[in-house]
């Protein structure tokens, strides 16, 4: 016996069930652009968790969960009269076939470039390519399209390598350890003034110049905090079961005692 196997039409025919009036689904029928932005949001989270982690089951899950987010959206669309699937998938196309010239020959999905161009090259062309389109939405300024709800780490990272582009950027990595340390010093001229507005501005200033520092060093900063932060929290978890097994909670322990666990759990996870 042959095993139903979905397809995509099957799942844009599940969503116009969800939201039929009559016979749908009553969450989902109350739901707008703005109530399911956050589930997008978490599910974006969800899918990039399970990439780090390589659990390659989660990630099919996931990408059919952010996939959902995409329909559910195009549903809203069309009921709306604003636009449907097939219109998001025709923009889409329509803008990759635009931006890929290198790929797409006189703009023909099956047009072939036999000269192959470098990976830089590709990247200025890009950027060449989406300053035209920004021109062409009246958007003259460099920082114009870079999305105000990004997260605050990956979006300072963007408005810095935007600014880059027109060589506004350190000239190396240790002019940006200094601008790190100029910071740092300012902040605790901040603190010592107890200061709660400069503190706070200071405090931004100091990570803005770290994202920065990222981005010089070739790294992502978003994923080299998360890591940090996965590596503290087994860390600290190796500190919690160590005392657990003693019968003791973290919260009785003294600093002398804690800087030993600490100690003791980096040594654990790192050897």
């Amino acid at each position: 016996m042959d095993v139903l196997h979905y397809s995509l039409s099957d799942l844009l025919r599940v969503m116009q069930r969800l939201r039929d009036p009559d016979t749908g689904c009553p969450w989902d029928l109350r739901q707008d652009f703005q109530s399911i932005v956050s589930s997008t949001l978490e599910e974006c989270y969800e899918l990039a968790q399970a990439i780090e982690d390589k659990d390659v089951d989660h990630i099919a899950e996931e990408l059919g969960d952010v996939l959902f987010q995409v329909v559910f959206y195009a549903q809203l669309g069309a009921e709306n009269e604003m636009f449907s699937f097939d219109d998001v998938v025709h923009t889409l196309v329509q803008k990759l076939v635009r931006r890929h010239p290198h790929v797409f020959a006189h703009g023909d999905i099956e047009g072939i470039v036999s000269n192959r161009i470098s990976v830089e090259s590709v990247r200025r062309n890009w950027e060449e390519i989406k300053q035209t389109e920004r021109n062409a939405k009246n958007q003259l300024s460099v920082l114009a399209d870079v999305p105000r709800a990004l997260p605050a780490l990956p979006r300072a990272q963007k408005v810095q390598k935007r600014a880059a582009q027109v060589n506004f950027d350190w000239s190396d990595r240790n002019a940006v350890l200094d601008k790190i340390q100029e910071e740092v010093d300012e902040l605790r001229e901040a603190m010592n003034r107890q200061d709660a507005e400069d503190i706070e501005g200071e405090m931004g200033d100091v990570l803005f110049s770290c994202v920065n520092l990222a981005r010089h060093l070739g790294l992502d900063a978003e994923r080299t905090l998360r890591r940090s932060t996965a590596k503290f929290e087994q860390r600290f978890q190796s500190m919690e079961a160590r005392v657990a097994d003693d019968g003791a909670v973290l919260s009785t322990m003294n600093k002398k005692q804690l800087d030993r666990l600490w100690r003791l759990a980096k040594d654990d996870l790192d050897n």
